[in-house]
């Protein structure tokens, strides 16, 4: 018994091919249908026509990463029951389309975010970046929220407004398109004025509102997900604290303990990514796997390296703070006591998270954290570690 290996492809335009795929070890795909509005439904022949192309390269579409949230029901304003209602077709034309892992995140305006795509590390390789002074040198003195001095330490406005200064124009322009342009996977980028007006429709929602407003959704899809043989998986904030005076709800154990006991069904599961939970020092990973494994869905693996104060790096796999040979531990032992008490639900897919832009890559046009060689090291690495650690504890 092993897990499930999958790898993440962008569709057609994606850099790296499904033929290309087929030389990393990887068996699963991850995708969506990134060219379909967010809030739209996913029709049959739209989710038939994908899951072809990926079976015709002989492999299994394992997850759906992701179907985007539109951000009238994070809000829970406007037309958020039209959003949930067709949300909850698309869920059943997913069963109907025999995929059974649907991932998804609830950060309000901004997908995950970083300062550099191209940090560069003593090997010679590049790696993604968030730097929390440059950060709040954009929040402080290119975008210049208001209030947003009161969100900041001391001890980090002054050294972001030195940041700030010795900026040159390109270099304003350049970390403001990497901060709102949208990475890999992202729901949406913004211009500089559409990311000021997204910020003001959150204006009074607090964090309690936000996990209100998640909490509910939850109570209307997950009904619809049980009855279409769907595992639902959120995945953590990333980074996994408030931006831009923005709330995150699902950023630690105590957040992903709330989710999952709101509405206590084995469909309202968890994406289990350790690099976002892995940014905050106080997310034990290996014991949030023993507490939380029962609801983990789906598993991304990688390993982030923190700095000072919230700033991190993306780390190689097997190195940075993540401890991944004991999270992966976790998880096999996870994976045995489903099977010991007849669970069905025992693949576990995970896939390679990110990975350092190296060799021949660096040369390449790729998506930022999603080069073929980086990721396919991650795997490689994270295979081998799968099957020493079954070996080791005499578990097939």
């Amino acid at each position: 018994m092993q897990f499930e290996h999958t790898w993440r492809w962008f569709g057609p335009y994606d850099t790296t091919s499904l033929e290309a795929i087929k030389q990393t070890g990887a068996t699963g795909i991850v995708t969506a249908l990134h060219h379909l509005p967010i809030g739209s439904v996913w029709t049959v022949d739209e989710i038939n026509s994908h899951k072809k192309k990926i079976e015709d390269a002989g492999f299994r579409w394992s997850v759906v990463e992701s179907v985007p949230i539109h951000e009238d029901i994070k809000r829970h304003t406007g037309k958020f029951n039209t959003y949930i209602e067709n949300y909850k077709q698309t869920l059943r034309n997913l069963g109907t389309c025999g995929i059974d892992t649907v991932c998804y995140n609830f950060m309000p305006v901004l997908d995950w975010t970083r300062t550099d795509l191209q940090h560069l590390l003593p090997d010679g390789s590049t790696a993604l970046r968030f730097d929390e002074i440059a950060l709040a040198a954009f929040d402080l003195f290119i975008l210049k929220r208001e209030g947003a001095e009161s969100e900041y330490y001391p001890d980090v406005i002054k050294p972001a407004q030195d940041f700030a200064e010795k900026l040159d124009e390109s270099e304003r322009e350049k970390l403001t398109k990497t901060i709102l342009a949208g990475l890999p996977g992202s729901e949406e980028g913004y211009s500089y004025e559409e990311f000021r007006e997204m910020l003001k429709t959150y204006d009074g929602i607090t964090a309690t509102d936000l996990q209100s407003n998640l909490i509910y959704f939850l109570r209307e899809i997950i009904p619809v997900a049980e009855e279409a043989g769907i595992r639902m998986a959120i995945h953590p904030d990333d980074p996994p604290f408030p931006l831009f005076g923005l709330p995150r709800v699902v950023s630690t154990e105590e957040h992903a303990r709330t989710l999952i006991e709101a509405v206590d069904s084995p469909n309202n599961g968890l994406t289990f990514c350790t690099g976002s939970y892995g940014a905050r020092a106080d997310n034990d990973l290996p014991k949030m796997v023993e507490s939380l494994g029962h609801r983990i869905n789906f598993v991304h693996l990688r390993s982030v390296k923190r700095e000072s104060g919230r700033s991190f790096h993306e780390a190689n796999h097997l190195e940075g703070d993540g401890n991944l040979a004991q999270v992966m531990k976790a998880l096999i032992l996870e994976q045995h006591r489903r099977k010991n008490e007849g669970h069905t639900d025992l693949n576990i897919p995970f896939r390679p998270d990110h990975g350092h832009q190296m060799l021949d890559d660096l040369e390449k046009e790729t998506f930022p954290g999603y080069s073929c060689i980086g990721r396919m090291r991650g795997l490689a690495e994270l295979r081998g570690l799968e099957i020493g650690i079954r070996t080791a504890l005499e578990l097939e």
